[in-house]
């Protein structure tokens, strides 16, 4: 008998069981296992079957159509942020202890769900500020000239991140999404944006390994970021699934890392993902 899926009616998200019932976790299962592949494929398929059945049930809130109208819909975000969250987790666990690589496929679902979550908290005041939050310029209606740059907050404190600022002549700061340079800039060297992005990302789960690293200044850095990512590779611009391009297998990669370090950061301080720790 092989490890299996549990889930009941009306359920957001699933578990895993051992062959003889015993609640596991994917990272669990996987080692030892002679077929370790085929529980990450399982495990991402239905992954991708909850984010289907979520977006029916969530679409409005999650697509900022409307706020919880009550405790149970406020309860219903709540939990479908922390099964994605632990979904994802799993999953991440599962591919270093394997060293299965992330493929595309693997990198949008993830990053599907990664934005699922983002979007569940936004309603619920579970985000915390965005880098530089109050400290830019109101944004203007219009065409507005200027340099785009991604700036970090503290140099000194690389797990603080940073985001994307119009720098104009006159000296104001306009806050900016690689969206926007990618798809409503001109001028713009698109494939270094993309790069100095990633870098960022990459700059941030790094420094989040430091002792000195404040885990919610981590988490609001790599939620940004991520999020800012991910809303630049979704299928269109009222989809939330995410599309990566043959080719971008790194990028999955990058996609799968970032959500996982995020949810470790956030374990520290969320009673709901206590115990999610980067090895368990």
């Amino acid at each position: 008998m092989r490890p299996r899926i549990l889930q009941a009616d009306g359920q957001i998200g699933f578990r895993w069981a051992t062959p003889d019932g015993r609640p596991s976790t994917l990272q669990e299962l996987v080692v030892g296992d002679d077929e370790p592949d085929r529980l990450v494929a399982t495990h991402l398929a239905a992954l991708d079957d909850a984010l289907i059945i979520a977006a029916e049930r969530f679409g409005d809130l999650l697509g900022g159509g409307r706020r919880p109208a009550d405790h149970g819909e406020r309860e219903g975000l709540l939990e479908l942020h922390r099964a994605l969250d632990r979904l994802c987790h799993e999953f991440a666990l599962a591919l270093a202890l394997t060293r299965i690589g992330a493929d595309i496929r693997a990198g949008q679902i993830i990053g599907t769900a990664a934005l699922f979550s983002i979007r569940a908290r936004l309603p619920l005041d579970l985000l915390g500020p965005a880098p530089f939050d109050g400290e830019l310029d109101d944004p203007v209606v219009g065409m507005v000239g200027g340099f785009g740059e991604m700036v970090q907050v503290d140099p000194d404190r690389p797990w603080a991140g940073g985001r994307w600022i119009v720098r104009t002549e006159s000296g104001q700061r306009y806050p900016l999404t690689l969206s926007t340079l990618l798809f409503d800039s001109s001028g713009t060297n698109k494939d270094a944006a993309r790069q100095e992005h990633r870098d960022a990302l990459r700059s941030v789960t790094a420094a989040a390994e430091s002792p000195a690293a404040d885990p919610f200044a981590v988490a609001c850095a790599l939620d940004w970021l991520l999020y800012d990512f991910l809303m630049a590779h979704r299928d269109g611009p009222d989809s939330a699934a995410i599309v990566l391009a043959k080719g971008q297998e790194s990028d999955a990669e990058l996609i799968v890392t970032t959500a996982a370090a995020s949810i470790v950061a956030r374990a520290a301080f969320d009673p709901g993902l206590v115990g999610l720790a980067s090895r368990s």
